[in-house]
């Protein structure tokens, strides 16, 4: 549900603005299928307590950090970021590899866990390759056989709203190990940083969760196509944008904040 015809207008608008001077991220950092496949796998709510800085870089924090020290990690260690490598991941090597400055992330069980099922479905359908898993697809995103319906089969990317595949997605397409074929399946991840503009923005009403995300997805659709913006450029303007600026896309509906978090859920 859109809140209004004046606020969707609004939105577009906006949108156009913010697209002229926004580059998106090339993901260069990434470097390999598999690494890219695995850290999408466990990001999610990382619970570091504080920014750091990576090798004098940054300060980083959440998500950025965590890939940051992540990578730093693989590059010492050639394949850590591999099936062959997590098929039998435990808490003590996940808080291990996400650790800097004494410092790690929240639920290294959960995380091992979702690694250790992850490893187990590529090795049994995919010769333990994620390469081999983009092949697969034959650059389908969407239908059978496309990569999201491939990824749901997996525990991490169980998300209905499949926020962690359009991730992995976006990453393979930058990095040129996908070229996707049916680009009309692209989505807006609707994360809470996106809700949060959302509903703010009076682009979408308050609900409960489940309703925000599906309106908050549908409703950015509408405006990706309306501002020729596409969908995983826009979601990643709206998430680097708008982390610290919750009234990026306007504040028509007032102090407005996205529905709790799940504390159950791997994945919001």
């Amino acid at each position: 549900m859109v809140a209004g015809r004046a606020a969707f207008a609004s939105v577009v608008a906006r949108t156009r603005e913010l697209a002229e001077s926004y580059q998106p991220p090339t993901f260069g950092h990434v470097p390999d299928p598999d690494a890219a496949l695995f850290l999408c796998a466990v990001d999610h709510r990382t619970g570091y307590a504080a920014a750091h800085e990576v090798d004098g870089r940054g300060p980083f924090e959440g998500s950025e950090l965590m890939w940051e020290v992540a990578l730093r990690a693989a590059a010492r260690q050639p394949g850590l970021l591999s099936g062959d490598r997590l098929r039998e991941a435990s808490s003590g090597e996940v808080a291990a590899i996400f650790e800097v400055d004494g410092d790690t992330v929240t639920e290294p069980d959960g995380r091992a866990s979702l690694w250790r099922d992850l490893a187990e479905g590529l090795e049994g359908d995919y010769d333990g390759e994620a390469p081999r898993l983009l092949a697969a697809s034959d650059g389908r995103l969407g239908g059978a056989g496309g990569l999201l319906g491939r990824l749901a089969a997996f525990e991490a990317y169980s998300d209905p709203l499949q926020k962690k595949s359009f991730l992995f997605a976006k990453i393979c397409e930058r990095r040129g190990w996908l070229a996707v074929a049916d680009p009309e399946a692209w989505e807006v991840c609707a994360d809470n940083v996106l809700m949060r503009l959302a509903l703010r923005s009076g682009l979408v009403v308050p609900g409960p969760l489940d309703e925000v995300r599906e309106r908050t997805r549908a409703a950015l659709k509408r405006v990706a196509a309306e501002a020729e913006v596409p969908p995983p450029v826009l979601d990643d303007l709206l998430w680097e944008l708008g982390r610290d600026d919750p009234d990026l896309l306007g504040a028509e509906a007032g102090d407005l904040r996205e529905p709790p978090r799940d504390p159950g859920s791997s994945f919001y």
